[in-house]
C-alpha cells in the first residue's frame, strides 16, 4: 500500500512538473491562458473550460479582460457572460476580493440546486453541464487576477488528489501570468512612447502621395522614420534604426531623428552630408551605439531623388513596367567607422511609380536569411494588383500582407511561425512614396 502510494505521489508530482514547464515556456498572456485551461482539463478531468482573466485596474492604466474557452465556441461564451455573476461559482470568485488566496468552489450538480438562478438553469441545459469546479487565480502581491472553471457533463467533481493537483497548478499559473501582465503592459508603454517619438502625420507635398505603416514589436525597438518638407517644395524622406532595445533605445531613436530633421533643414540637398554630420553626432554623444539610417532629398516637381544610406537596405521601386532595388553604395552603419562617407546615388521615379523605404525589421521578421528575405520582398512588391497601384497605402499594406509570415498584424493567411525569439523582437517601417 505504502509503495502505490508513493508511486502515486511521484505520477502526480511528475505531471504537475511537464505541466508547469510547458506553461513556463509560453510567453504572452493569450498562450498562457489556453495552456491554463488545457492543463487544468487534465487535471480535474474535465473537456470544457473557460480561464476569465480580470486584473484590477491600477491608477495609471487599464488592463482589459480576456475569456480563454476550452471546447466552447464564441456564442457558448457568449450565452455564459449573460448569467449573474453572482449565481455561478466562477463569477462569486472573481467578486470575492477579500481573500486574495487561491480558493476554489465545486458544485457537483448544478440542475439539482433548488435555488439555481432560472438564467444559470436555461444556459446550463442549453450547453449540457450539470457541474463544475472552479479555482481562483491569485497571487500575494497582485492579489485576484481571475479565475479558472472546469464544466462536467454529469454531476461530479473532482476529488480530494486532483483538487490538491489543480490548486498547485493555479498558484503557479497566477504568479506567471501576473509576471506577463507586468511585462506586456511595459511593453505597450514603450510601443506608446515609440509612436509618439515618431510623427503625427505626413505632410502633403504637391506631386508625391505618401503612406507609412509601422509595427513594433513590443520589445521597444529603435526603428523610425521621418517625412519633411523642405525648401523649394523639396521633400526629405528618411528611415533608420538604432541598435538595443528598451527604453534607452527609444530614447536614442528620439535624438537621431531629431538630429537628422535639423541637418536636413541646413543642408538637405546633400544627404552624405546629412549621414556624416549624423555619423559624427552619434560617435560623439552615444558611442556604444550603432544605427542604420537612409536619407533621401526628393523635388517631387522634377520626380528627382537623391540618396545616401549608412549600412541600410536599398529601397524599392514599384511602378507599372518594373519592380526593382535602387543599386547603392554597401557601406557601414554609422559609429561602426571612425568616420563614415559613401557616395550618393541618384533616381527618377516614372509617374505613377512608388518608392519603398522600410527597416531592415521588414526582412528579418520573416525568419528567413538575407537573400530569401530580398527575393521575399521583391515578390510582394511585384505582385501588387493594377487596381491598387495608384495609393501608396494600399501598396505597404499588401507587401506587408505577403512578406510578413504573421501577417501585418500578427495572423493573416499562409502563415508560419518564425523560428527564434530575435525575428519576432523586430519593429517594422514602411515609408511609401508615390510620385504623381
Amino acid at each position: 500500500m505504502i509503495q502505490d502510494r508513493l508511486a502515486g505521489w511521484v505520477s502526480d508530482l511528475t505531471t504537475l512538473h511537464e505541466l508547469t514547464e510547458r506553461l513556463a515556456r509560453t510567453g504572452s498572456v493569450d498562450t498562457a491562458l489556453n495552456e491554463v485551461v488545457r492543463a487544468g482539463a487534465a487535471l480535474v478531468g474535465s473537456s470544457r473550460g473557460l480561464v476569465v482573466l480580470e486584473p484590477a485596474a491600477r491608477a495609471d492604466e487599464r488592463v482589459p479582460g480576456t475569456t480563454v474557452g476550452l471546447g466552447l465556441s464564441h456564442a457558448d461564451l457568449g450565452q455564459l457572460e449573460t448569467v449573474p455573476r453572482g449565481a455561478s461559482s466562477y463569477g462569486r470568485l472573481l467578486d470575492d476580493t477579500a481573500e486574495p488566496a487561491t480558493a476554489a468552489e465545486s458544485v457537483g450538480d448544478v440542475l439539482g440546486d433548488p435555488d439555481l438562478d432560472p438564467l444559470h438553469r436555461e444556459v446550463a441545459l442549453r450547453l449540457g453541464y450539470s457541474a463544475t469546479y472552479a479555482v481562483s487565480l491569485a497571487t500575494d502581491t497582485a492579489g485576484r487576477i481571475g479565475v479558472a472553471v472546469w464544466f462536467y457533463d454529469e454531476p461530479a467533481e473532482p476529488v480530494e488528489r486532483q483538487r490538491h493537483l489543480v490548486g498547485l497548478y493555479a498558484r503557479y499559473a497566477a504568479e506567471h501570468l501576473a509576471r506577463l501582465l507586468e511585462l506586456e503592459t511595459a511593453r505597450a508603454r514603450e510601443a506608446t512612447i515609440a509612436d509618439e517619438l515618431l510623427p503625427s502625420r505626413l505632410p502633403r507635398v504637391p506631386g508625391v502621395r505618401l503612406a507609412v505603416r509601422h509595427r513594433t514589436s513590443g520589445y521597444g525597438g529603435g526603428d523610425w522614420y521621418d517625412a519633411l518638407p523642405l525648401p523649394e517644395g523639396a521633400l526629405g524622406l528618411a528611415v533608420g534604426s538604432v541598435s538595443g532595445t528598451g527604453p534607452s533605445a527609444l530614447a536614442a531613436m528620439g535624438r537621431l531623428r531629431a538630429s537628422l530633421r535639423a541637418y536636413a533643414v541646413m543642408e538637405g540637398e546633400d544627404p552624405v552630408a546629412v549621414l556624416s554630420d549624423l555619423e559624427l553626432l552619434l560617435r560623439l554623444t552615444e558611442p556604444a551605439r550603432t544605427a542604420t539610417a537612409l536619407f533621401a532629398y526628393a523635388e517631387p516637381a522634377l520626380r528627382k531623388i537623391v540618396l545616401a544610406g549608412a549600412g541600410h537596405a536599398p529601397p524599392l521601386i514599384v511602378g507599372e513596367r518594373r519592380t526593382e532595388f535602387v543599386e547603392t553604395t554597401l557601406s557601414a552603419p554609422l559609429g561602426m567607422l571612425s568616420c563614415w562617407e559613401a557616395p550618393s546615388v541618384e533616381l527618377s521615379p516614372a509617374p505613377g511609380e512608388t518608392v519603398l523605404l522600410y527597416t531592415d525589421g521588414l526582412l528579418r521578421r520573416t525568419g528567413d536569411p538575407m537573400d530569401r528575405a530580398f527575393a521575399r520582398l521583391h515578390a510582394a512588391a511585384a505582385s501588387v494588383p493594377r487596381s491598387l497601384r495608384d495609393d501608396p497605402g494600399a501598396i505597404a499594406d499588401h507587401v506587408l500582407r505577403l512578406v510578413l509570415p504573421d501577417g501585418p498584424d500578427g495572423a493573416g493567411p499562409g502563415s508560419r511561425p518564425v523560428e527564434g525569439a530575435n525575428a519576432n523582437a523586430e519593429d517594422v517601417v514602411i515609408l511609401a512614396a508615390l510620385f504623381e
